[in-house]
């Protein structure tokens, strides 16, 4: 084993998650919330259901859900400035992720003509902050759902699964799951995974950043992060009581 995993935070090995806490409803105005916290990163999500659908999708008696993020300004070191619409591609690159990943396990027809926003602001950032929204999104999201099927605003619950999110990497010639900033910043590769609780595959986002990789390192990469959306997805079923149908 190499020096990286002694010095990794939180006294932790090469194929161990940051400490991961998901708490949902802590937002009283929302229908559904939950903050994500991975280790030092923490993101506020909540999620938002109204009546009607994007006008593209009328009359298809199907519903949509999607996402907006944003890095609240003092969530890094130095002040992030506030986005503005128009420029803003990395957070409307990450917010696609998010909206795209949670679809994949809502069925649209079974929610109606409604539309789900989730919002995920981080509020503070060190490594891994569209992985933690992925993952919190989810919590926030099912709560929304069940609030409004417990109040018959929708007839059945049309969350048929779960959805998480972790990063990957190689630093220093070891292979990582779950970076933090210090370990993103010097990555030789750089790889998200997006996957569901039975094992299927939803995006892979990966980069050479300093070095290219072969295929054995990107079986053991994925290896890496398949175990750590199945601790994800454990912990949201622990927090949320979901039993798919």
């Amino acid at each position: 084993m190499g020096d990286n995993q002694r010095e990794r935070s939180f006294g932790r090995s090469h194929d161990q998650m940051r400490p991961v806490t998901l708490t949902p409803g802590v937002m009283r105005n929302a229908t559904g919330s939950c903050m994500a916290e991975f280790g030092d990163t923490r993101v506020l999500c909540a999620a938002t259901i109204e009546e009607g659908v994007p006008v593209w999708r009328r009359g298809q008696r199907a519903g949509w859900v999607t996402a907006e993020y944003a890095m609240l300004p003092a969530s890094t070191g130095r002040r992030t400035p506030r986005e503005q619409r128009g420029r803003r591609g990395r957070s409307m690159e990450i917010e696609r992720l998010i909206g795209r990943s949670l679809r994949t396990v809502v069925d649209l027809r079974a929610l109606g003509e409604l539309t789900v926003t989730c919002d995920c602001d981080v509020i503070q950032a060190d490594g891994g902050t569209r992985t933690a929204s992925v993952t919190g999104a989810w919590v926030a999201l099912h709560q929304a759902l069940k609030a409004w099927v417990e109040a018959d605003r929708i007839h059945r619950m049309p969350l048929v699964g779960q959805v998480a999110a972790v990063s990957m990497g190689e630093v220093g010639g070891e292979l990582l799951l779950d970076l933090d900033y210090p370990e993103d910043s010097r990555a030789q590769v750089d790889m998200n995974l997006v996957g569901t609780a039975d094992g299927r595959i939803i995006e892979v986002q990966g980069t050479g950043e300093r070095a290219s990789f072969d295929r054995t390192q990107l079986d053991a990469l994925l290896d890496l992060g398949q175990a750590g959306i199945a601790e994800l997805v454990r912990l949201q079923g622990e927090v949320t009581g979901f039993v798919p149908r």
